[in-house]
């Protein structure tokens, strides 16, 4: 693990067992049918960078954050904490400290905040678990400046959930993830249920507030623009595989692979001056996916190689690609 990276994921496989009832599948003969979510991922972000997840909906995206944030058992492979292996952790003292250093802002600010809570106690829930204040009035003084911090005033303390509009709700849940005093945050489509003007407030908060504490973010989005506002790295996914790591600049001005170019056709031309393909056909079956390469079915450039071998990532330049395509120079 390299001293300048804060978190390093290492051929992390997230299996989930779907079959059916053992009954059924006596009666019918059926095998057992496993979800491989998230199958060998690697990655790894460095301090006080963002590195962001983007993929179409179902390619395991939230799945890796939530496996990150200890919410999920990884299947095999490791992740590693500065330093520390969350999947190894032992004791209750390593475990606490790798929670309090680490906190996830959900997707839904209406369904991750408590509404019979007032907001004081809703930010104030990890000072306590985590014995952060001396005392009711050191509490208090944190829970206010936290909300000030995020663009609310001190009296919003006292008010409930149902009080507050979207945008000022995912506020009161950076507050919260905050009130640990993190260095890592794990950010799970935190815009995507919010208005794209509110989008675009919260965002730069996120910005302004990984400039003043040093945060390091892993952001998941299946938004582009997203991406584009808030990213260093980012991580292409295609049924639980990374196909690209690259950076931000990297990703909108010399895409490599055949599915992020496909990715970044979709974005709406405002001018109307370039033809834009959209991205064909559908996303296979993650119980029973494509032998070789799983993205060959839709792919323009596949050949024999991509139906019958598997790529994996390879240097070029800046970035990382895995795609045979690339590797013969056929795109």
């Amino acid at each position: 693990m390299s001293e300048q990276s804060l978190l390093e994921v290492q051929g992390l496989k997230m299996y989930f067992d779907v079959s059916p009832p053992l009954v059924t599948r006596l009666l019918n003969r059926m095998p057992r049918q496993v979800l491989k979510a998230v199958d060998g991922l690697s990655f790894s972000i460095e301090r006080g960078k963002t590195f962001s997840l983007v993929g179409e909906s179902g390619c395991g995206k939230s799945t890796v954050a939530r496996a990150v944030a200890g919410l999920y058992k990884a299947t095999d492979g490791n992740i590693i904490i500065d330093g520390q292996d969350l999947a190894n952790a032992n004791g209750k003292s390593k475990i606490t400290d790798i929670s309090r250093r680490m906190q996830m802002i959900f997707q839904s600010p209406y369904a991750s905040l408590d509404p019979r809570w007032r907001v004081r106690d809703i930010i104030a829930e990890p000072i306590r678990a985590f014995d952060l204040a001396n005392d009711k009035r050191d509490e208090r003084r944190q829970v206010e400046q936290l909300l000030v911090q995020v663009g609310l005033s001190e009296s919003d303390g006292e008010k409930y959930p149902h009080e507050f509009s979207g945008g000022q709700r995912q506020r009161i849940s950076i507050a919260r993830a905050l009130s640990s005093k993190p260095e890592f945050l794990i950010c799970d489509e935190p815009t995507s249920a919010l208005d794209v003007s509110v989008q675009a407030q919260i965002l730069n908060l996120m910005t302004e507030l990984q400039d003043e504490l040093g945060l390091t973010y892993l952001f998941i989005s299946h938004d582009l623009a997203v991406i584009d506002h808030i990213s260093d790295w980012i991580g292409v996914m295609y049924l639980g595989r990374v196909c690209e790591i690259t950076p931000k600049a990297e990703l909108f001005s010399n895409p490599r692979h055949p599915y992020t170019k496909l990715l970044l056709e979709t974005i709406p031309d405002l001018r109307g001056g370039s033809h834009r393909k959209p991205l064909e056909g559908e996303v296979p079956n993650p119980i029973t996916p494509p032998s070789g390469c799983t993205f060959h079915p839709r792919c323009p450039f596949a050949n024999e190689r991509c139906t019958r071998e598997q790529p994996v990532l390879k240097e070029y330049g800046p970035a990382k690609v895995a795609c045979h395509a690339v590797d013969e120079e056929r795109i």
